[in-house]
Order: C-alpha cells, then structure tokens, then sequence
C-alpha cells in the first residue's frame, strides 16, 4: 500500500511515518500491567477484535475483566497500523489514532494522555451505558465521566443486539462500578 501503512486506499491522505503511533502500544501495556498488579482483574489475551479498527488487522487483544460482576470490562486490541482499539463496558470504542493521516496530524502523546483519562474513568465508576428504544429503531448512549474528561456518544443499534441486551439485561442504563482494588 505504498506510503498510507495499512489503511485502506480509499483514504485520501498520505501517512508518512506510521510509527510514531508504536507509543501508544507501549502506553497500552504499560497501563494493561499496571491495572492487572493493582486491580482484582482476570487477564485474557486472543486475537479477537473489540471494535472498529478501519484498515488495520489486529495483532492480538487483551482483555481485562473484574471479579466484581457490577465492574465493566475493558480489552485493548494491538493493531498493525500501529494503533489500538480500547472498549471499554459493552458498548464505548475508541480507535486511537482515529485515522493517523499526516493531515489529520494526530499528536501520540496526546492519544496516550486521552488512553489513560478514559481508562482511569472507567475504573473509578464513570462509564454509563444503555439502550433507548425509538420509533426509528434503537440506539445506544454512552457517557463516561472522569476529572477533565466528559464524553458522550449516541449511536444506532442493530435491532437483533438491541434485543440481545435486552434479553440479558444490558438495555437498562448500567453505571459500572468502581474496579476492586487488590490488597497491598
């Protein structure tokens, strides 16, 4: 693909130097250690993708899951671009970068900043998701809260996963707990 990495040709910008993004790779698992040895998680690591990743395949994911069943989840996929895909809950994504193109000039050390903000929010209990239904169809809403950080997101919802989380219980808002922190 000549000078645009892996993304996909219908992109209209070059990216001269994809590896600028390898930073955030490094932050990821420097924050994914750092959760697993102060949190009570489960570690799990597979090639499954989380989310959206436009025009990158992902190299693995690693998801960390609470023993407290009111705590979400939350999984970094690695990607080949370099970047990464971060879910938090069920239903918040974010792909950092968000297109890496020299004209968008999307600063690394600003991605890891906005990776450690969102993650820090989501384990002190600031992500809030749920399922609204419509005459259009459904659609799901989240918002996560954190210090500087306020972020929400409406998106529509496939009518057979809007189902699914009704079924299993997710429809409802769901404000997530705090993570359990491991005795010291």
């Amino acid at each position: 693909m000549g000078d645009t990495g892996s993304r996909p040709d219908s992109f209209s910008s070059r990216v001269s130097d994809a590896g600028r993004f390898l930073v955030l790779h490094e932050a990821a698992e420097e924050v994914l250690d750092e959760l697993t040895e102060r949190y009570v998680v489960d570690r799990r690591e597979s090639k499954e993708p989380v989310g959206p990743a436009p025009g990158a395949d992902v190299v693995r994911t690693v998801l960390l899951m609470p023993r407290s069943p009111a705590a979400g989840p939350l999984s970094i996929a690695f990607t080949d671009f370099p970047g990464i895909v971060l879910r938090l809950g069920r239903w918040f994504f974010e792909a950092l970068p968000d297109c890496g193109c020299d004209d968008c000039a999307e600063d690394p050390a600003a991605l890891v900043e906005d990776l450690r903000s969102r993650v820090s929010a989501h384990v002190e209990g600031g992500l809030w998701e749920c399922v609204r239904r419509g005459v259009t169809g459904s659609w799901l809403e989240t918002r996560l809260i954190g210090p500087g950080l306020r972020t929400t997101r409406q998106a529509p919802i496939d009518p057979a996963e809007a189902r699914a989380a009704r079924q299993e219980g997710f429809a409802a808002a769901v404000q997530w707990a705090p993570w359990i922190r491991r005795a010291p």
